[in-house]
């Protein structure tokens, strides 16, 4: 057994984010992923055979087992384990916790986790047909609850929390305009995170918006609250510029125990102090990215102001604002460089790319001791977060 504060950060990396279609549309998960991890062990200096096991989340690949794919992709022995995980969103950042586990249990030295997404390829989902002569029926998304009416769509569920806590329109519009613009400023900033796979070598979405191009925004989720009047509920709707548009894309990180870095002769970037997952309310999913940040912050008894960043992946506009209200957080500490609004959501690998871009930042321009968090909500009501130090 190791000591649950002995994790150290050895490496980190991601691919650039691309919307379905875009430059990544043609590969598999694996194959998006391997490149990023062999990316990842070649930056810092870690021996392919340091390695004991390998944890991807993945949300779209209906089955399968693409931490295995990338496994023997990537090059690893056939007798490395490879597990993957499904917590929907949550998934890249609940893999680098579970990672954490097996080094606590002692049942790995070096793990390499994270998460990987290739919506583009996802497969078409149908329900088998009950009974002889009845069709398939095709869908998008599967239940996330059991009770259809604590399971609304992700849209609306939106939608209605912006209409209940008074978010605007107009508020949603100009969260996802500030995330554009800071991640459009910073393209030359994070290009070093960034292991690029073939013409991938930066997000493509972030773009400069102007007010014509808000106007021109479609709503896209409006409250079905009939006891509200329509007025309402139109100034408080969400536009498609004020969600996370699907992507394709990858992101992992190098996890191990003191004495193995010691031993490779590896040096330690970050103390990883805590990660959580949590469950919240399935009626306001995008929510519990604030229960598990709280939660994490209690685990290492710290407060919100003495984190020097914080990454959420903020799926939606409507959530970043909540989430900055409940945390009394500025929405300068939030997202320096643009969030899930500027950039995509590779579903599996979003909560990872969260952490990579944490990583990335407090390496450059945070002190040693500084903390930062990453955190994410998922469909269902799942929240996750992550607590790293600067060594």
């Amino acid at each position: 057994m190791n000591s649950m504060d002995d994790a150290v950060i050895l490496g980190w990396g991601r691919s650039a984010v691309t919307p379905l279609g875009g430059a990544l549309s043609q590969l598999q998960p694996h194959e998006i992923a391997a490149p990023v991890v062999q990316g990842i062990l070649q930056r810092f200096g870690i021996p392919l055979t340091a390695v004991d096991a390998v944890i991807a989340g993945n949300a779209m690949g209906a089955g399968g087992n693409p931490a295995r794919m990338l496994a023997l992709a990537a090059g690893f022995a056939d007798c490395i384990p490879a597990l993957s995980v499904d917590s929907q969103c949550c998934a890249g950042l609940d893999a680098v916790a579970l990672a954490h586990g097996m080094l606590a249990a002692g049942n790995a030295d070096v793990v390499i986790a994270g998460g990987v997404e290739a919506w583009s390829r996802a497969p078409v989902r149908l329900h088998r047909p009950r009974h002889a002569g009845e069709a398939a029926i095709a869908y998008d998304s599967p239940a996330f609850a059991p009770d259809p009416a604590r399971d609304p769509g992700m849209l609306q569920a939106a939608a209605r929390h912006a209409l209940t806590a008074g978010i605007t329109r107009e508020q949603q519009d100009a969260w996802a305009v500030q995330s554009h613009a800071r991640a459009v400023a910073a393209r030359a900033h994070i290009r070093d995170e960034i292991i690029a796979i073939g013409a991938a070598t930066l997000d493509s979405y972030p773009r400069t918006l102007e007010q014509r191009h808000l106007t021109r925004m479609p709503v896209v989720a409006m409250s079905d609250d009939g006891s509200v009047d329509e007025a309402s509920r139109q100034r408080h709707a969400v536009s498609r510029i004020a969600i996370s548009p699907s992507a394709d894309g990858a992101a992992f990180v190098v996890i191990a125990t003191r004495d193995a870095a010691r031993r490779l002769n590896l040096h330690p970037h970050f103390a990883w102090r805590a990660g959580v997952s949590v469950g919240g309310l399935p009626e306001t999913p995008m929510l519990a990215a604030i229960d598990a940040a709280q939660a994490a912050l209690a685990r290492i008894a710290s407060k919100i102001d003495d984190l020097w960043g914080v990454e959420l992946h903020d799926a939606f506009a409507a959530q970043a604002i909540a989430f900055c209200d409940a945390l009394a957080l500025s929405p300068a500490q939030l997202n320096r460089h643009g969030g899930g609004l500027g950039r995509g959501h590779p579903i599996g690998a979003s909560g990872a790319i969260s952490l990579v871009r944490l990583l990335a930042d407090m390496r450059h321009a945070a002190p040693d001791g500084a903390i930062g968090l990453a955190t994410i909500a998922a469909a269902g009501g799942l929240g996750a977060a992550a607590v790293v130090e600067r060594c």
